[in-house]
């Protein structure tokens, strides 16, 4: 159990660190250079589906409505991103992507995809459902722990 543990441990810290430089180097070296990896994960956020609000958005990215409208201002002023403020209540406002934020969340989405073909190559119907078991345990513990501390930053 200790050497699979340690084995485990090194693969999960490897995988974020790499998936981490290989966005970041794919926007500097690409059209999309003007953007941060924060800006490309809010893009994300956004989405290409329906137009959502900054609250929906934020709650997405686990950020505040504020700190988010910040992000989206940029995002507003290099291109990516536009406000929709509804007809019947031009209080209300949507965010949607432009034609180059799309572009981008495309491009993005074709990454991730590839990276799960890859995960998935070779493995049959049991052990794709132990990992994604493992997947889900070890997103509930990393959700909870973001609730933890989401709690101890509020008091």
């Amino acid at each position: 159990m200790t050497e699979s543990y340690d084995v485990i441990n090194e693969y999960l810290v490897n995988v974020f660190n790499k998936i981490m430089d290989i966005e970041e180097t794919a926007l500097k070296i690409s059209r999309f250079s003007d953007l941060s990896i924060k800006e490309m994960h809010t893009i994300e956020a956004i989405g290409i589906a329906n137009p959502l609000s900054s609250t929906e958005i934020a709650k997405k990215l686990n950020i505040t409505v504020g700190t988010l409208t910040v992000a989206v201002n940029n995002l507003v002023r290099k291109g990516y991103v536009e406000r929709l403020r509804l007809d019947d209540d031009r209080r209300v406002v949507r965010l949607k992507l432009t034609k180059e934020g799309k572009l981008l969340y495309r491009i993005h989405a074709k990454f991730h995809r590839l990276m799960v073909i890859e995960t998935l190559k070779g493995m049959d119907e049991a052990e794709v459902r132990i990992l994604v078991k493992g997947l889900k345990n070890l997103h509930t513990f990393l959700f909870e722990k973001q609730e933890e501390q989401r709690k101890l930053l509020e008091e």
